[in-house]
């Protein structure tokens, strides 16, 4: 039994529109492993098809800023400002509890005036922490801040160059 949208009647009536730049195969009386038209042209004459033309873009100068070793350059300087900051806080301290812990004795003995020498270490800590603070923002200035504004500036500079295109 032939369900009514099998039908030739039906078929016919609700084919789809027809496209001449995709026609619809044609029954071929030997069978085609390929169900798909010729790769030759049909005609001698028929010119050839050309290829879309992509659309042309200028390239850029320099390297894109995610390729950029900049951002690599700076990574380097902060973790240097870091490290030489933060060791010479926490260094500082770290020696002030080891002589606490193993050598009593210095820390308890005199300087001067009846002020022990493990006082004069703790209140030592206070200038020692402005000294690291003071390194860090010494480093900024002279390594990291030069770096951050010429990336800063090459991103602005790449940002025109795209508004304009």
């Amino acid at each position: 039994m032939q369900d009514a949208f099998s039908s030739p009647e039906y078929q016919r009536r609700h084919r789809p529109p027809y496209d001449p730049l995709h026609p619809p195969p044609h029954p071929s009386p030997y069978p085609s492993p390929h169900h798909t038209s010729p790769s030759h042209l049909t005609y001698p004459w028929q010119p050839q098809p050309q290829p879309p033309e992509p659309e042309r873009k200028r390239q850029p100068r320099h390297h894109a800023l995610g390729r950029h070793s900049d951002l690599r350059v700076l990574r380097g300087a902060y973790r240097r400002q870091r490290r030489v900051a933060t060791l010479t806080a926490l260094g500082y301290f770290t020696l002030f509890l080891l002589l606490s812990a193993f050598a009593p004795g210095l820390m308890a003995s005199e300087v001067s005036g009846g002020l022990p020498t493990g006082l004069l270490l703790g209140l030592l800590q206070v200038p020692v922490t402005c000294l690291a603070i003071g390194l860090y923002e010494y480093t900024a200035r002279r390594s990291v801040d030069p770096i951050a504004d010429r990336i800063r500036r090459q991103t602005q500079l790449d940002a025109k160059r795209e508004a304009t295109r």
